[in-house]
This record gives structure tokens, C-alpha cells and sequence, in this order.
């Protein structure tokens, strides 16, 4: 465990890491009372298209943690600042997703329409009220050529009853009406971590990748360059790492054993 101790920042995951749907789970209050005392930088970083910076400090401030809104990084936040980086300001962009992530466009220069004509790009994040018609125009618009982003490729998030349908399942729909393939934003890829990194300013062997996801949040830290610790709260179990290609630096039960791990009471 000698590499945790020169860990100088984290990146770490909300959903299955910090809180399971409604549910916070064990260990969140001292792992930040550990991030603050080291004190190690980090970046609150998710795929979670729904989240925003200031409801994700408000939830955590429910629990006694402080968090400034610029350690928080959602996809949402990143698919706009990558759109920026692909088209001019002003451009119409047409968006299933929730008010975070309309949001997140807004702020960024972009004007959303409620129809495919015109549109230049397609951005993808989770829609709760989603609906044929939006299905419609969304597949509209990609079959005349706008760009097709999607925010992340999760098929499913964890809830406290189970797997509930994520943005990679909206992302199947399209792709199979389309024939297109989405280019990802979210982890795995590296563009959120890769933002993420550049408002830490660290190198990524000395930050550390928690999540609880093998294929999003350990993939996309290991593409990154970065160390990868994996928490079994959420999505990935124990058993799932048996016949997976990707395996994390670290694996942890929970947070509780990942704080007993940095402060030296476990080996």
C-alpha cells in the first residue's frame, strides 16, 4: 500500500461510492475529514448527468462536509466544455436530458431546440421523462448528420432496490435507429478525467481513480494514466473481478476500510 501514501489528489465517483440513490453510505463524513486534514486535493467527478455542482454540495452539506462547487466536475459539465472544443458558439444543439445538463449547454454558448431540423449536434445525458417523440427527433437529427454525444455509456445506476436503466441504454436505442456510433464524454473515456486532472494540476501516477464501477470508473482512471481503487458498494462486486480483464490497483469493502487503509491501521 507504500503508493497510497504519495498520493497527492483523488478523483473520486458519487453514485456507489458516496451514496447509493437517497442513501449515504458508511465512511463519507471521514473520508473527507481525511481529504482535509492530509490534505490531499481532489475533484468530485460522475457520470451522473443529472447531478449539478451546487445540489451535490448542498446533499453533502446535509451531512456535515463542506465542498466548494468547483471540486465538482459531471458530465454534463464536461460534454459541454468538449462541445465547445467541436463547434462555435451559438450552434443548435438538440438534448435528451435533464435540467443539469440543458444547463450545462446554456452556460457553455449553445442554444437547444425542441426539434431535429438545423440541429448540429445531438447530446445524450439521463432523461427520467423520456419519450418517443424525443427518441424521434434525436434520431432525426443524427441520420442528417448532427454529431452524437453521449454524456456517459452506463447501461444502469445503483438504487437501493437494484439497477435501475441508465444513459447507455438511451444511447442503444439511437445507435440501433441510427446505425451511429455515440462518441462517449464520461468515463471510460478520458475526457472527464482529463478535465478533472487539469483543475487539479497533479500528475496522474499521484492521483488516485475511486469508484465502484470496473468498466467506467477503473477503465477511464487506467486510461488516464492514474492509480485505480475500487469500493464494492455499488455496481461491481467482488465476484466480477474473478474473469474481468480489468483489475484496480486497490479494492476495498467500503470507505471505512479505504480511511483505515490511508491513516496506517491497516496494512
Amino acid at each position: 500500500m507504500s503508493e497510497l501514501n504519495q498520493i497527492q489528489a483523488m478523483i473520486i465517483d458519487l453514485d456507489g461510492v458516496l451514496w447509493l440513490g437517497d442513501t449515504p453510505l458508511p465512511g463519507v463524513v471521514d473520508l473527507f475529514n481525511l481529504l482535509h486534514r492530509k490534505p490531499i486535493q481532489y475533484i468530485l467527478a460522475t457520470n451522473n448527468a443529472t447531478a449539478d455542482p451546487n445540489s451535490v454540495c448542498n446533499r453533502l452539506d446535509m451531512l456535515g462536509v463542506i465542498v466548494e462547487p468547483n471540486r465538482i466536475l459531471t458530465s454534463s459539465q464536461a460534454s459541454a466544455r468538449f462541445l465547445q472544443q467541436q463547434l462555435p458558439q451559438g450552434s443548435l444543439v438538440y438534448t435528451i436530458g435533464e435540467l443539469p445538463l440543458r444547463t450545462a449547454l446554456t452556460q457553455a454558448g449553445f442554444i437547444l431546440t425542441d426539434a431535429a431540423d438545423g440541429a448540429q449536434a445531438v447530446v445524450v445525458g439521463l432523461d427520467r421523462q423520456l419519450s418517443w417523440n424525443t427518441i424521434t427527433e434525436a434520431t432525426l437529427a443524427i441520420q442528417a448528420g448532427a454529431m452524437f454525444i453521449g454524456t456517459n455509456p452506463d447501461v444502469s445506476f445503483p438504487m437501493e432496490r437494484g439497477q435501475a436503466p441508465g444513459v447507455g441504454a438511451i444511447l442503444a436505442a439511437l445507435k440501433a435507429a441510427t446505425g451511429v456510433q455515440p462518441t462517449i464524454v464520461g468515463k471510460p473515456e478520458p475526457h472527464l478525467f482529463l478535465q478533472a486532472l487539469h483543475r487539479l494540476d497533479t500528475e496522474p501516477k499521484r492521483t488516485l481513480a475511486i469508484g465502484d464501477r470496473l468498466e467506467t470508473d477503473i477503465l477511464g482512471g487506467q486510461n488516464s494514466g492514474m492509480l485505480t481503487c475500487l469500493v464494492l458498494t455499488g455496481v461491481t462486486k467482488r465476484q466480477d473481478l474473478l474473469d474481468s480483464p480489468i483489475q484496480p490497483d486497490y479494492v476495498f469493502e467500503d470507505l471505512p476500510q479505504l480511511c483505515r487503509v490511508l491513516v496506517g491501521e491497516e496494512p
